[in-house]
Parts: structure tokens; C-alpha cells; sequence
């Protein structure tokens, strides 16, 4: 993955009293990055630096004013809307901070929900849908959860869920976006000790932004982010 001079600008409005400003916000600029396959990548800054931006960009989630992203060869933003949706449900996963589950569906029909979709399909075919998420389930100590709601999950059991999520297709690129921010500190520990077991086993590729200077300690190599550029 490479992404190059990349800049990420959006037009900023607003009135007051009657009279208006207006200008353009820089989030990201001449950033240019390579992350090798295998490698895990600690994404570090300040509220508002540009993390969570630069994890958009680098999935295809948002589009720079410039510049270019490069993920497996190929120019993510050559491909359109429709093409990085395929790119992504074929070759990423992701876990959020807020979990990002749906609550009307249990904890093994959420973990199942990639393998609708994409290269997870082919899986799903060979393995069955139900028993390739299961897997993951017991996997992160869920077997007895499959079917409970995220409303009767601990925080921390939600997470577990969204990893089994993440991880049940087998992606080469596992992106996190502060993935234990909302748990307290034994259960975040838990968590990431899970995420990394199941980062090593599966030889993916780990980006991961996060404000817990020991978790991204347990990388093999941290990115700093002040203010839109890269500082280390």
C-alpha cells in the first residue's frame, strides 16, 4: 500500500449576522507513506490531526483533492465507487470504536454479514456462512453468544464481536480506528490482545489508530500525524 503527495482539502461556509466566510480546509497534505504486506502500522496524532481522515483515504472511503493511494498495485482512485466497494469487501476488513453493529441482528448474523458480499461469498459457499462466523465466535470466546443481541452484550463482548466481523473473511488489510477507545482498560487489554493474535495468525496487513501509546507500542512501526502532515 502507498500513498503518495496526498492531500485531502474540504470548502468550509458560514454566515453570521448576516455576512458570510468561506475558505478551504486542509485535513491531510504531502502526506506519502508505503506499508508492507504483513507489517503492522500505528497511526498516532492529536484529536483533529488527520488519523481517522487517513484511514478513510487509504480504504477508498473518501476521495483526496489530490494525489494518489496505491493499494496492491493498482490506483485506488482510478477505480470508481462501485470498484473500491468490490476492493474493499474482498480484500479489507474493518473495526471501529463505536462497534458499529446492527442492533436487530445477533451477534453471529452481524459476524456473518461479510460473507454476504465479494470474495467472503466464496467462503461462505465452501464453508457455510453460519460456520465460517462461528468459527471466528468461539475464536474470540463468544460461542455461548452467538445468538444475543449487541443491546445484551458488555462493551467489550461488541468489540469481540466487530473483530470476528473483521476478521471472518480473511482480509489482507485490517484497518482499526481506535478500536478499544470506548472500553475501559482491562477489557481494551483483552480486546487487543485478541486483535493482534488474530493479526499474527492471519498474516494480514494492520493499520490501526489509536491515542494508547502502549498499544501502538505493540506495532512494529508508528506513523505521527500533527496537523495534517506526517512528523515521524
Amino acid at each position: 500500500m502507498e500513498a503518495r503527495a496526498l492531500c485531502k482539502r474540504v470548502a468550509n461556509a458560514s454566515g453570521r449576522s448576516g455576512g458570510e466566510s468561506s475558505g478551504e480546509l486542509t485535513i491531510l497534505d504531502d502526506i506519502n507513506l508505503s506499508i508492507a504486506r504483513g507489517e503492522a502500522v500505528a497511526i498516532q496524532g492529536a484529536s483533529g490531526s488527520g488519523k481517522s481522515t487517513l484511514l478513510g483515504l487509504l480504504a477508498g472511503l473518501d476521495s483526496p483533492s489530490s494525489g494518489t493511494v496505491h493499494v496492491f498495485g493498482e490506483d485506488l482512485f482510478a477505480l470508481d465507487e462501485d470498484g473500491r466497494a468490490r476492493l474493499r469487501a474482498m480484500r479489507l476488513g474493518f473495526v471501529f470504536q463505536s462497534f458499529q453493529l446492527l442492533p436487530h441482528l445477533t451477534a453471529l448474523e452481524n459476524a456473518m454479514l461479510p460473507l454476504e458480499f465479494g470474495a467472503g461469498a466464496q467462503r461462505a459457499r465452501a464453508l457455510g456462512a453460519a460456520g465460517a462466523a462461528t468459527e471466528l465466535l468461539e475464536r474470540v470466546g463468544l460461542g455461548a453468544r452467538l445468538r444475543h443481541y449487541p443491546t445484551t452484550l458488555s462493551g467489550g463482548e461488541q468489540q469481540r464481536v466487530a473483530l470476528a466481523r473483521a476478521f471472518v473473511t480473511r482480509p489482507q488489510i485490517l484497518m482499526a480506528d481506535e478500536p478499544t477507545g470506548s472500553l475501559d482498560a482491562r477489557t481494551g487489554e483483552s480486546v487487543a490482545d485478541l486483535l493482534f493474535d488474530l493479526h499474527r495468525d492471519s498474516g494480514s496487513t494492520l493499520l490501526l489508530v489509536t491515542h494508547d501509546a502502549a498499544l501502538a507500542a505493540r506495532c512494529a512501526r508508528t506513523i505521527a500525524i500533527h496537523a495534517g502532515k506526517i512528523v515521524r
